[in-house]
């Protein structure tokens, strides 16, 4: 027999547990469904310092804190799903996991976030988990006293280059600007930072080596020289693309794959909302996440008392 919940939300990242923390303390019977770990791509973070009212702290424990909130107020939560399909059109939704079980539901939100973008090399796929990695949270100490690469050069790109200074004997940092995007204050910091190198104006060429990842071949935008930079690792911070496959073909999409939603985050499709990183907007913070989580809740509220008259 079916289960049926009030609400499901799709991901568990800062948007989407905001939004079960303010369903279920309204008392909506709420599931937050997951496809990986909860905390989305948040846990990443080794240090989160722009949180209002959160001195300096970690984006796994502000994860950790927002799961415990949600589970307070009465949601379920569950990682690791695996979808095999979800409906979404028609008053009554339901999604289906691959273990066979089935929940039907009223409203959703959709909060799936975003997934690492990549660079759409060959040789990278080939070196991925051999010494490319987009997660230095979970792969930092393994490149202990070795050098390494990373590629980018917005926030998420240097932030984690000072993270990983902690582990790595030496950091070249490659970016393809002559500048960086990231705020003044974090590049002061790297730029200070005696393990750092700067290769600036750089396309990748190509990532080479044996069983495992050795070197990093660069070409200078200008002028055309060829760099070879031995490393043992390289981390790749160049964004994110919105994580929408779920519903790719159910909502409207824009040219970037992210939701297109009105000011209340309602899509195209009735009771159906979306919140996040997955949703088409130009700041992407875990502030405005939560702000996104916190508005999809209050208008799938309204949306379920509205079903009840």
């Amino acid at each position: 027999m079916d289960k049926h919940y009030d609400v499901i939300i799709f991901g568990a990242g800062p948007a989407g547990l905001t939004a079960g923390i303010y369903l279920g303390r309204a008392r909506a019977k709420t599931l937050i469904l997951d496809t990986a770990t909860v905390g989305g791509q948040t846990v990443l973070s080794y240090s989160v310092a722009n949180y209002p009212g959160v001195e300096e702290t970690s984006g796994r424990e502000i994860s950790q804190t927002m799961l415990r909130q949600a589970k307070s107020f009465g949601c379920e939560v569950r990682p690791y799903a695996r979808i095999a399909e979800v409906e979404l059109a028609g008053p009554e939704k339901a999604v289906t996991l691959e273990n066979g079980s089935r929940f039907t539901f009223q409203v959703a939100v959709v909060a799936t976030g975003g997934v690492p973008r990549k660079l759409g090399l060959e040789s990278e796929e080939a070196f991925v988990s051999k010494g490319i990695s987009f997660c230095a949270t979970c792969d930092g100490d393994f490149f202990s006293d070795r050098p390494i690469a990373i590629i980018g050069g917005g926030n998420s790109a240097l932030e984690e280059a000072i993270a990983l200074s902690a582990f790595a004997s030496h950091i070249t940092i490659i970016h393809e600007f002559d500048h960086f995007q990231a705020e003044p204050w974090i590049v002061e910091e790297v730029r200070a930072n005696p393990k750092m190198e700067f290769l600036m104006e750089q396309d990748i060429r190509e990532f080479e080596g044996g069983g495992s990842l050795e070197r990093v071949i660069t070409k200078h935008k200008r002028t055309g020289e060829i760099t070879v930079t031995p490393v043992d690792g390289c981390f790749i911070f160049i964004g994110y693309v919105a994580n929408s496959s779920l519903v790719e073909g159910s909502v409207t999409l824009n040219d970037r794959g992210e939701i297109v939603t009105d000011e209340e985050l309602r899509t195209n499709l009735p009771g159906v909302f979306a919140a996040g990183d997955v949703r088409a907007k130009r700041y992407r913070q875990i502030t405005t996440a939560v702000a996104d989580g916190t508005v999809a809740a209050m208008a799938a509220l309204e949306t379920l008392r509205g079903l009840e008259r």
